[in-house]
């Protein structure tokens, strides 16, 4: 019995190490010929309409209304949902040129609330294709018209590139982050993409087809309503696509500190997530056995890399410490450290290919002193989850 419990716990351990180094060996594979955006369809007219939900944004939605309306044709639309706005972002957002709809409810709060209030305001005259941008985010040359092709060529919802990045001169631990953000955003992502034409939604950038949005269950307070909303599409026959060509871009706060705050909700959604989402996935996706699924599965069993380190630093010298005492546990021990093998594989990979810029390697290798600074994020996970839309302070805050 206690041999049995063991092997199922290595296996656990085991499991999401693997998961990431094949995702990454398949980000760096050979381009699947899906990932080319397609030529327009057809000829008739594409009719978008981007929804940016913004809380307090203030004058820091300007510069992504400016970037959005520049892409937009006569018969696309932007639409702000001012939600739960005690500042002058509605009044800012009309003036420079974008629709405006206010929503208030000190009850009802967060991201989910807000998308679901603006394609409402949507019904009346719906458009094709329904793009989604943070109030914080920039969209790159030809992102509008290539996203919303691709979303209608294929009838699915599709992901464009989300990256957020630093200031020049920036410190150790927003690089670090910004390195976890580029693993967890294009690697893992492009590789679930090449590996089985799917991947997660991430919340700013997402296309959606108008037949799909409107009957989406947006309406909730979950902190990573974007995961959970591609888990269901997927599931449903509908598994969002990877679009790398054309990217949505954000700044990581220059104060440390607001970033680690920042990040944290992250994780703690994707961990909320991970445990609510992951076993009626697991099961679909073995029952079908849809590579799409399975990918998806993959990534989304893959805790915050600075979490799994700490996990299996755990592991291995537990299991070092009772193989002295327990043969049998010499056996997890050699477990444990193919696990940490692949891990170290797959960061490594990451970084030689996609982040030299961000990091030296002496930088890379202070990078376990940063899972120690997370250990705080983690505890109060389990202690005190959060699921309100908090807004991230700005720099020139």
């Amino acid at each position: 019995m206690i041999e049995l419990l063991l092997a199922l716990a290595m296996l656990l351990v085991t499991l999401p190490s693997l998961s990431l180094l094949i995702l990454t060996l398949a980000a760096l594979g050979q381009r699947r010929s899906a990932e080319q955006p397609p030529a327009t369809v057809d000829g008739s007219p594409l009719r978008v309409a981007v929804l940016v939900p913004a809380h307090n944004e203030s004058v820091n939605v300007l510069p992504t209304i400016s970037c959005l309306l520049k892409q937009l044709s006569p018969t696309d639309r932007l639409l702000v949902v001012a939600d739960n706005c005690s500042d002058d972002t509605a009044a800012l957002a009309r003036g420079a040129g974008a629709l405006v709809v206010e929503r208030h409810n000190a009850e009802l709060r967060g991201k989910g609330y807000a998308l679901a209030f603006g394609v409402d305001a949507l019904r009346a005259d719906p458009p094709d294709v329904v793009l989604v941008v943070d109030a914080d985010c920039v969209v790159s040359d030809g992102a509008v018209a290539c996203i919303a092709q691709r979303c209608r060529a294929t009838g699915k919802p599709v992901q464009m590139l989300n990256l957020m990045g630093s200031v020049q001169g920036a410190g150790l631990k927003i690089r670090v982050l910004e390195f976890a953000m580029l693993m967890k955003n294009l690697v893992r992502p492009l590789g679930s993409f090449r590996l089985g034409g799917a991947c997660h939604l991430m919340g700013t950038g997402m296309a959606l087809p108008w037949a799909l949005m409107v009957n989406a269950k947006l309406a909730t307070g979950h902190i990573t309503e974007d995961m959970k909303l591609g888990v269901d599409l997927a599931i449903a026959g509908h598994a969002p696509q990877f679009l790398q060509q054309v990217r949505v871009s954000s700044a990581f706060p220059v104060d440390a500190c607001v970033a680690k705050v920042q990040k944290s909700r992250w994780e703690h959604g994707h961990l909320a997530t991970l445990a609510e989402e992951l076993p009626g996935l697991l099961s679909v996706a073995l029952k079908t056995r849809k590579s799409a699924l399975v990918v998806m599965a993959m990534d989304l069993l893959i805790p915050p890399v600075a979490l799994y380190f700490l996990v299996l630093a755990v592991a291995l010298g537990l299991s070092l410490v009772a193989g002295m005492l327990w043969p049998v546990w010499l056996l997890a021990a050699g477990v444990a450290s193919l696990a940490s093998l692949a891990f170290f594989m797959a960061i490594a990979l990451t970084w030689w290919c996609f982040g030299r810029h961000l990091l030296s390697a002496r930088e890379l290798l202070m990078t376990p002193f940063y899972a120690l600074w997370k250990i705080p994020v983690y505890l109060a996970f389990f202690l005190k989850k959060r699921s309100a839309w908090v807004r991230t302070k700005r720099a020139t805050e």
